[in-house]
């Protein structure tokens, strides 16, 4: 039967200070972490070829919502395929209109132009055919901005050479090639009047999207099931583009930093054997560190490695009498929708309203059991062998593993900050913004992703880190929100970035970002986008 005695005796007392002992990180560990993040930036800003890879996007501009037009954007996530028609109404916000298409894990180049054209054809609201009127001429083509979440080494606006497919996707014969070109080779093999001008990833989408709708942004993130971050930079510390023409102009650029990869030397990431173990049995082991303490895809494995180890535990088992679960037993087997889940029982969150009144001791028990419910039908686990105790131990278990993702992550927004020099390193002393960027404005950053929307204090446990990283003060004008839709307004917005950039080019003028300038008209912009998965 099971007890209401929560955590008794020494053997689990012991195990737990020491699981809590790994997975805690002070504030110097933070300081240490966001140090050595400002080293790779500055080395991947530098050269190229490092884990950390700092891509210029050549996207120069940010919007501040006055913009308006009307876009196509094609939407590549997992298993399906979102083309999207997004109009920008100028006023910060944007409507929307969408349809799904199915993809296989062999991307054809050919089915995204064939969606495109279905897009245009059968469900328009928008006069399309009056683009193909005048093939012979540019004007003739539609617009697209491809938004693209893969690996790819960019060397223009509308450039970008694929490194590796991730996610499952295996069109193998893309690998080295220009992904752009690939595209634009479809759509005209099958004469679309489909043009692609610019080359995005989806986190600069986020960047994007969140200035439009908030008035200003310096910092896009995904916390989600992956993680990554695009920011604007002065294009003169981008010192390995010194040989690029874009340097000669001056400004800003939008990098995309890749900080996924950051630290994958594992030099500054607090390590601990679960996190090894799981590193070694994944599909890319010593690659993507950062992302594999932080991101929804690994928290549950994570999460898992350590519940086995306490059912494992000898002489005497510390889990659920010893029993395990087939599910429980399988790799990937726990997935982080359910740590989120266990905290909300805990926090009365969602559907889990406050238990009815008596004393604390009974109202744990009764948090508890729910968290028993979860364990029972999540992990197909045996009701009889999940005591109360197992319970809170699991519970705690999914704290310390989400706290020190929530942690870890405000160090990559810290270094931002200190690196665009927005903010410094707070030694607990008085803090003043004479000498920062920005000193005593809003500093804007959109964020998406599963994590930072749904995880339960997620953002509340990321913030307080970032308060201790770079102060009250600066702490207190960082507005972090969500980036509505980011990948199907930041593309669009990008595909009107890039019409600028060539018209600007066209004309032999220097480009210069100017709001007020950039009222499009039909004919129709569009953008094709490719999420990161959430």
């Amino acid at each position: 039967m099971s007890h209401t005695t929560a955590l008794h005796g020494s053997a689990k007392e012991d195990i737990l200070e020491s699981l809590y002992n790994q997975f805690l990180i002070d504030d110097q560990r933070l300081f240490k972490i966001t140090q050595t993040f400002l080293s790779e930036i500055s080395d991947g800003l530098s050269s190229y070829g490092r884990p950390m890879a700092m891509i210029p996007t050549f996207v120069n501009g940010v919007p501040d919502g006055s913009e308006t037009g009307t876009f196509l954007a094609l939407d590549l996530g997992g298993t399906n395929l979102r083309v999207c028609e997004v109009t920008l109404l100028g006023d910060k916000t944007f409507s929307l209109r969408q349809q799904k298409y199915k993809v296989s894990e062999a991307l054809k180049t050919d089915y995204l132009a064939d969606s495109v054209d279905a897009f245009l054809t059968d469900t328009p609201s928008q006069d399309y055919d009056s683009h193909a009127s005048h093939a012979d001429e540019d004007s003739s083509y539609v617009p697209l901005a491809l938004t693209f979440s893969f690996p790819v080494e960019q060397s223009a606006l509308d450039s970008g050479v694929l490194l590796t497919w991730t996610k499952g996707f295996s069109a193998k014969n893309a690998i080295g090639k220009d992904v752009v070109k690939l595209l634009q080779d479809a759509f005209d093999r099958k004469h679309i009047h489909v043009k692609c001008v610019a080359l995005v990833n989806d986190t600069v989408g986020a960047l994007l999207s969140r200035a439009y709708t908030s008035g200003g942004c310096i910092l896009g993130a995904i916390f989600g099931t992956g993680t990554n971050g695009a920011y604007v930079e002065d294009v003169a510390k981008i010192t390995k583009l010194s040989q690029n023409p874009t340097v000669a102009a001056g400004g800003e650029m939008i990098v995309n930093t890749e900080w996924g990869a950051f630290n994958n030397s594992r030099t500054a990431l607090p390590t601990t054997p679960y996190d090894n173990k799981l590193d070694r049995e994944s599909i890319n082991p010593r690659f993507q560190a950062f992302e594999k303490f932080i991101s929804g895809m690994y928290l549950g494995e994570i999460t898992r490695n350590v519940i086995l180890s306490l059912i494992d535990a000898a002489p005497q088992p510390l889990l659920f009498g010893g029993r395990s679960s087939v599910l429980l037993n399988k790799q990937w087997g726990l997935d982080t929708a359910v740590l989120s889940e266990i905290e909300e029982a805990w926090e009365c969150l969602g559907r889990f309203s406050p238990p009815e009144q008596g004393s604390p001791e009974a109202q744990k028990a009764e948090k508890l059991r729910r968290i028993q419910g979860i364990l029972a039908h999540r992990l197909e686990l045996s009701p009889p062998d999940i005591s109360l105790a197992d319970a809170d131990i699991v519970r705690q278990v999914c704290n310390l593993i989400a706290s020190r993702a929530a942690r870890m992550s405000a160090t990559a927004v810290a270094a931002i900050l200190v690196h665009t020099g927005r903010a410094r390193l707070w030694d607990r002393g008085e803090q003043s913004s004479v000498g920062l960027k920005d000193g005593g404005k809003r500093i804007g950053v959109g964020v998406d992703g599963s994590l930072v929307e749904f995880y339960p204090n997620f953002q509340t446990k990321l913030r307080a880190s970032l308060r201790a990283l770079v102060g009250p003060e600066v702490e207190s004008r960082v507005d972090i929100g969500m980036a509505k839709d980011g990948s199907g307004a930041g593309a669009a917005l990008c595909a009107l970035v890039a019409q600028k950039q060539s018209q600007a080019n066209h004309t032999n003028g220097a480009y210069e970002y100017d709001h007020k300038d950039i009222k499009v008209p039909p004919p129709i912009e569009v953008a094709y986008i490719s999420s990161l998965s959430r």
